[in-house]
């Protein structure tokens, strides 16, 4: 009689075993989407992931920038580990300059340190697919996608192709299918660097991004595997209003011969020569609308400042300041302290692994991202600093 309840639990294990079904994961990222431009602007179809599944708000890492936080966001790890300090940055080893305008310098795996989320599900056997993704289209540690876009093919993708692309592998037998899917959009950030933040123009790139959103839906709604399939919508950084006239520059303060290499931007770095580095501190901590830090004095909240690639030392300009000679000339920029609000990103979560009825979970870093990934994959995680725990609440 004993062995009938362990008859019963072992062949109820069995049926929830074959009910767990494998889910699928796709990740949308909408550049510089700001945390409130769906209140701002016309977003409906972003709201009703948010209103079906988990909404909140998400910090970047330092800096704000678009290569280092979509990295930050496939790796786990904050840009002064990853490698990737800016969106340009000098190379004091190779004494070459990264920028990622620059296929040379973007394509090339030197530069790119971690493990993407892509290599750490291809080791353990799932395949993915990766559309125009930061680093997808470079040899990281010799290796690439198992599917990926690369920007060297132009004309890119437009948005709705990009989609297509996805809902295509998706589409393929279980043996060749995706688990993981990876898309970017360039817009908002685009127009929100000609023309602001609070521009008409940006309004409809918001609302471009929206309706490609909602074609996304109704072609995952397409799919045999529809009902597993849980979806993310994230953003890399916010954006700020900025003008030419606010402007601090460099040449007004440092002598040429105190430095050997300066990087200027949001942020800009350093390279002193040694007798001269704290003739540079004393030059410029008096000069207005920045902060200066020699890097092993940066704050360890932002947690930045031990890779060569930073500089001996940090100018952080303050909000919707810069620090260059030539301004920017532009309407919009980021890079700024994370904990700006204006620099908070957007985070967006549906599907069968996540909470529902619009879960309003509270803030997490982006690089949470990986290590959910890793949870909602069914793998291992590499060593990263990305933590589960501040971002398991939203997880059923």
């Amino acid at each position: 009689m004993k062995k009938r309840p362990i008859l019963l639990l072992s062949l109820l294990l069995v049926v929830l075993t074959l009910q767990a079904k494998k889910t699928y994961t796709i990740v949308v990222s909408m550049d510089g989407f700001r945390w409130d431009y769906t209140q701002k602007y016309h977003a409906p179809n972003i709201e009703q992931v948010g209103r079906e599944g988990v909404w909140t708000n998400m910090l970047p890492s330092y800096p704000a920038s678009t290569f280092p936080n979509h990295y930050a966001i496939a790796t786990g790890l904050v840009p002064d580990h990853h490698g990737i300090v800016n969106n340009t940055f000098w190379d004091p080893k190779t004494q070459t300059t990264f920028s990622s305008g620059n296929p040379e310098t973007s394509s090339n795996g030197y530069y790119f340190g971690g493990e993407p989320i892509w290599l750490t599900a291809q080791h353990q056997g799932l395949k993915t697919s990766i559309v125009y993704w930061v680093g997808s289209d470079v040899a990281v540690q010799g290796e690439y996608p198992n599917s990926y876009k690369s920007y060297r093919e132009q004309p890119l993708l437009d948005y709705y192709a990009r989609v297509d692309t996805a809902m295509a592998h998706l589409s393929k037998p279980k043996s060749e299918r995706p688990s993981l899917v990876m898309i970017y959009f360039d817009e908002p950030d685009h127009q929100a660097h000609l023309h602001g933040p609070d521009s008409p123009e940006v309004s409809k790139a918001v609302v471009r991004v929206d309706s490609v959103i909602g074609y996304l839906r109704s072609e995952i709604s397409k799919l045999k595997i529809a009902k597993q399939v849980n979806l993310i919508l994230l953003a890399d950084h916010g954006m700020t209003n900025i003008a030419d006239e606010r402007c601090v520059r460099p040449s007004d303060y440092l002598k040429p011969e105190w430095y050997e290499h300066i990087v200027t931007g949001i942020p800009a770095y350093i390279f002193s020569k040694p007798q001269y580095r704290d003739s540079i501190m004393q030059a410029l901590e008096h000069a207005p609308h920045i902060q200066v830090y020699k890097k092993e004095d940066i704050p360890a909240i932002m947690q930045f400042g031990t890779n060569e690639r930073a500089g001996d030392i940090l100018v952080k300009p303050d909000l919707g300041w810069q620090f260059a000679d030539t301004p920017k000339h532009q309407n919009g920029n980021h890079g700024y302290d994370p904990h700006d609000k204006e620099m908070w990103a957007l985070f967006r979560a549906v599907g069968p692994s996540f909470k529902k009825g619009g879960y309003k979970s509270s803030m997490f870093q982006n690089i949470d991202v990986y290590p959910l990934l890793c949870r909602l994959l069914g793998i291992k995680p590499a060593p990263v600093d990305g933590k589960l725990e501040r971002i398991s609440e939203i997880l059923k």
